[in-house]
């Protein structure tokens, strides 16, 4: 049995639930108590507010953990980085008004910065030879500016529509974060190998990540030219018809990728053309 500390809400949690139900691993959301066992596999969720999830890895009362990159690199808990995630995505900024006018990092000098942050940002100031008043604040740092508690923010931007509402403006990036599976430095044996399992449905998952299956009837005589523009992960397969001189080509695309080349397919010869879901990909 392996532990595995999960945020018990927000955006985080919702993704982090969804891998793991696309990972085939059944947790009952319905009864929200601290401490919830997998009905299929040798995991138990533990539900935490997001900053003491490194602590509670870190120490082993946790084994992993699902937590945001910033909040692993504010709290530089001992615990090791297991895989990136790919989901909830967004960035540690600096912002002001949007009435001031900023002319680079120096206009930070000496001023006042509200912030849940404060280590990353005093590392980036120090870095940057700039001193700054920062104000810690646990909340809705977004307000300080407006309430002349503070010069600017530092703070999580992910739409940007939060700074806009509060008539603030991002200035400067300092990180980009991103869901991270951390991972306790002195896992046994036996939580190694669950850990091992955990990965391979993991991987198999993110692998069929905005990943499509395609398929297409392809006259023989331009099976190379359709191949050639077919940016697959390995070569396309290649079956023939029942209807003599054609063949069924097959192959996975990023979606994205299909929208660029369709034109092109089409305008090869390629007919009966079928787009469809991928939900696992073992590579």
């Amino acid at each position: 049995m392996i532990r595995i500390a999960v945020q018990s809400k927000g955006r985080l949690y919702e993704d982090t639930m969804m891998l793991l139900k696309e990972a085939g691993i059944k947790i009952n959301q319905s009864k929200r108590t601290l401490l919830v066992q997998a009905s299929n596999f040798p995991v138990e969720v533990l539900y935490l507010r997001d900053d003491d999830i490194p602590q509670t890895v870190a120490s082993g009362v946790a084994d992993l953990g699902v937590v945001g990159e910033n909040e692993f690199v504010e709290k530089n808990e001992a615990a090791e980085v297991v895989k990136r995630l790919g989901f909830s995505k967004c960035r540690l900024s600096l912002a002001i008004p949007k009435s001031v006018d900023y002319n680079g990092i120096e206009w930070f000098q000496n001023k006042k910065i509200a912030t849940s942050y404060p280590h990353i940002l005093k590392d980036f100031m120090n870095e940057k030879g700039v001193d700054v008043d920062i104000h810690v604040i646990q909340g809705s740092v977004e307000i300080a500016p407006g309430i002349d508690l503070a010069d600017g923010i530092f703070d999580i931007v992910s739409s940007g529509s939060t700074l806009i509402s509060n008539n603030l403006k991002e200035v400067e990036i300092v990180m980009h974060s991103e869901a991270l599976l951390i991972s306790n430095k002195k896992l046994n044996d036996e939580k190694k190998g669950v850990l091992e399992e955990l990965l391979f449905r993991i991987n198999a998952v993110m692998a069929a990540d905005d990943k499509k299956y395609v398929l297409m009837n392809v006259p023989n005589d331009r099976i190379n030219d359709i191949t050639n523009v077919l940016p697959g992960i390995k070569s396309p397969t290649v079956m023939p018809l029942a209807t003599e001189g054609w063949s069924s080509v097959h192959t996975v695309l990023q979606e994205n990728r299909f929208w660029q080349i369709i034109g092109q397919l089409k305008a090869l010869g390629a007919e009966g053309i079928l787009v469809l879901p991928i939900e696992k990909m073992i590579l």
